[in-house]
């Protein structure tokens, strides 16, 4: 079968001719590849920054941002069908039994590194045309979801980022007062640091939540961005015309920032306008770059006595994936324009290297395979 493979050794990728995969064990579902979405991590991996192929092969099958049906079962799955559309999760535990949270099917919190990745760390992901994979990692998506179903996994990073903030802002009576019509973060004010897929999508979540949001961004003339952000009801600050004071004084302080560029000196600068109780979420990772400088006695002040939060976020649960797919629902309902504007092109398998090597622009890229 068809598969899009990166060789680190030979610093190459190409579409590849790949073992057809078949159930193996009763739990197993054989699934049609339908969509994957391109990220950076994708881009990454074939600028040969990091990926590594599973134990024996010389290359990986790139593609963890994915969209299959199912087209066979295996005796022992109950609660799937032929037809239905799935959506993998990403990261497998690791076998180690000291690992707490991998043991408790948690391995986004993985304690030991040792997890594997499908198409990012030791397992072959879904650029292929078919796919064999335990029931257990698999999200059933409604079929009306089909054209967008593909953002669930992005959007599983605001997901879970949101879910820890609830759970870190508990520390505190920081809940709004309860009013009629509006959601639970109405009395706060969220930022989110990027307009790409992940920055978009994480700011429809902070609206649905009831912040307050803004967007800042570099959105380079990009009209399209600009409308995606009107019509969720958020903000956009433009950096290209404000700076970060700027920002600030039009926005005030934040209660929440939400990082999704992967600049650190930016997110940096930003901290000195947290707000006191407030919460600052990491989700981006930056290049090794030069060392940047930051005032870190205003910051460690800031943190203790101002009570601040600052986290980090990687991967996330199935809880995470099943909430995000009724969001996504939501999202449609709400803002239908806006969320599919996130999809800017599909190619097909054999140009999957247009937009991995920079030559697509536009928000979210998508290989349509079947």
């Amino acid at each position: 079968m068809r598969a899009f493979g990166v060789f680190p050794r030979n610093r190459t990728f190409r579409l590849v001719e790949h073992p057809e995969p078949a159930i193996e064990s009763g739990s197993q579902v054989k699934l049609k590849m339908l969509e994957v979405g391109i990220c950076g991590t994708d881009k990454e991996i074939v600028a040969f920054e990091y990926g590594t192929p599973p134990a024996g092969s010389e290359y990986l099958v790139l593609g963890h941002e994915s969209l299959g049906e199912v087209v066979e079962i295996g005796p022992d799955v109950k609660d799937l069908r032929p037809g239905d559309l799935v959506i993998p999760t990403v990261r497998r535990p690791c076998p180690h039994e000291h690992c707490l949270p991998c043991r408790a099917d948690r391995q986004d919190f993985c304690t030991t590194g040792d997890f594997t990745e499908r198409g990012i760390k030791e397992q072959h992901g879904f650029l292929a045309d078919y796919v064999v994979e335990d029931q257990k990692y698999l999200n059933v998506a409604p079929r009306d979801l089909r054209e967008i179903a593909v953002l669930v996994e992005p959007l599983t990073i605001a997901e879970k980022a949101v879910s820890q903030l609830w759970q870190v802002q508990a520390r505190l009576p920081w809940l709004c007062k309860f009013e009629p019509g509006k959601a639970a973060g109405h009395c706060h004010t969220a930022l989110v640091l990027g307009a790409g897929p992940v920055g978009l999508l994480g700011a429809m979540k902070l609206v649905l939540e009831g912040f307050q949001t803004f967007v800042y961004s570099k959105i380079s003339g990009s009209a399209v961005k600009r409308t995606v952000v009107e019509q969720m009801g958020a903000t956009l600050l433009d950096a290209d015309e404000l700076s970060l004071d700027d920002a600030h004084r039009v926005a005030g302080q934040f209660d929440v920032v939400y990082e999704a560029v992967g600049a650190s000196k930016l997110a940096f600068d930003v901290l000195r306008h947290l707000d006191t109780n407030a919460a600052f979420i990491f989700t981006g990772v930056p290049g090794r770059r030069g060392p940047v400088q930051v005032d870190t006695d205003q910051l460690m002040r800031d943190l203790v006595l101002r009570n601040q939060v600052l986290f980090g976020t990687v991967n996330a649960s199935k809880q995470s994936f099943e909430d995000a797919i009724t969001d996504l629902r939501e999202f449609r309902r709400r803002w239908p324009e806006a969320v599919q504007s996130l999809i800017s092109a599909r190619y097909p398998l054999q140009d999957t290297h247009v937009p991995l090597t920079g030559q697509a622009g536009g928000i979210k890229n998508v290989i349509a395979i079947h």
